[in-house]
């Protein structure tokens, strides 16, 4: 498996393009992306538990329901949710790019980020429809850029990787920064490959996937009414299609995680004013779900977030989150280290202080990676989670993110 260039356009028979058609009122930022396979593509999605969920996500689930989709079309700015005609305006886009591209509406996955509750007209998206299709090309990152909303950095990554002697390449954008929390969905991610694998088990890579990376991920502890994870697979790298389990599907998983955890450390790391990107590792649980628990109370936890901005060794703050997650632990056997590219230190043996130098602790948390190592010594089980630290930064760009 080698990393490789493209993102979204990676993989054969698909191209993308983004371009500002007046959602934002800011000209110089994109509002509207588009990716689109040459051929119809086996799909699969997963989308946010929020009760509250946007237009979008209710029509994308009806037009995949067969398993099939050919495009995407997604905007920026407007979250069309909580509106009156929020299901018009989504089917609206469908239809425009149905028009536009040549395809059956019902094979477009519909998306919209940005405030709730604002109405979204439609005319500046048709308006730009002609400009949209002729910015298509091996444009993943214009097409990244119509995603962002509080996002700093561009998110996209692509892999090449061998099934059955062909050569597959799978690669994926991702927009998130703020409202991001388990469980699914807590972000926009669209991910793209020519290998050939049937819907149903292209769902139970990504079901199966999520478990572990996306569900793992938390900025500010909200969930957000609009995202979702979608995958569409053209099969244009001429595989055998991949039906049932084996080789050549655990081929594919590993592929596909390897997108899904690269995008996740960089949505948390992108967090909302963050400056540190937060890895929890727990080892040594009873089981799988004992240690994603721990992970996920302390990727969560503000006091600990708090700490970390400040670079302060507080660990106590790591067993207080572990002691409240509701997890069946051994408080008495939880060691707890420190470590980032400056080295590792032991802060907490058997639950309990142990001397270190607060002066090399300082060091290592003082950069932009680091990881929260926890051994709880009562099984065999490990988890990881991802998350970021909390600054006033946050509190600013929530405080007036309408305005």
């Amino acid at each position: 498996m080698e990393i490789i260039n493209g993102g979204v356009c990676a993989a054969t028979g698909f191209t993308a393009g983004g371009i500002h058609c007046g959602i934002r009122k800011n000209k110089t930022k994109k509002d509207l992306a588009l990716i689109f396979s040459e051929k119809r593509a086996a799909t699969a999605a997963v989308y946010t538990t929020n009760l509250v969920k946007g237009a979008p996500l209710v029509v994308t689930k009806n037009h995949i329901a067969d398993g099939f989709a050919q495009a995407v079309i997604c905007n920026s700015g407007n979250a069309n949710t909580c509106n009156a005609n929020g299901i018009e305006i989504a089917e609206g886009m469908s239809k425009l790019v149905a028009e536009t591209m040549n395809i059956k509406d019902s094979d477009v996955v519909v998306a919209s980020t940005g405030v709730i509750g604002q109405p979204l007209d439609i005319e500046p998206i048709k308006n730009g429809m002609e400009e949209l299709k002729n910015s298509l090309g091996n444009n993943s990152q214009d097409a990244a850029e119509g995603i962002m909303t509080t996002d700093t950095v561009l998110k996209e990554i692509a892999v090449s990787f061998n099934v059955g002697g062909k050569e597959c390449k799978i690669g994926g954008i991702a927009k998130g920064s703020g409202m991001i929390h388990p469980n699914m969905a807590t972000m926009l991610v669209f991910i793209t490959t020519d290998c050939a694998i049937s819907p149903e088990m292209l769902q139970k890579a990504l079901s199966t996937d999520i478990k572990n990376t996306f569900n793992m991920v938390s900025v500010d502890g909200d969930t957000s009414t609009n995202d979702m994870v979608t995958v569409l697979a053209n099969g244009m790298a001429g595989n055998e299609e991949i039906t049932d389990d084996g080789e050549d599907f655990d081929i594919f998983m590993k592929a596909l995680n390897t997108i899904t955890v690269h995008l996740c450390r960089m949505i948390a790391g992108d967090g909302e004013g963050a400056t540190k990107l937060l890895e929890c590792q727990v080892n040594g649980a009873k089981t799988e779900n004992i240690a994603k628990t721990v992970a996920k109370s302390v990727i969560c936890s503000s006091l600990t977030k708090a700490a970390m901005f400040g670079a302060d060794a507080n660990w106590g703050r790591v067993l207080c989150a572990i002691g409240y997650s509701g997890a069946d632990v051994d408080v008495t056997k939880i060691d707890v280290s420190f470590i980032s590219d400056k080295g590792e230190i032991l802060v907490c043996k058997n639950g309990a202080g142990v001397d270190f130098s607060e002066e090399k602790a300082k060091e290592i948390l003082l950069e932009k990676e680091i990881i929260t190592k926890i051994e709880l010594n009562d099984g065999d089980s490990s988890a990881a989670a991802w998350g970021c630290d909390l600054t006033y930064e946050y509190v600013k760009i929530n405080g007036d993110y309408r305005t």
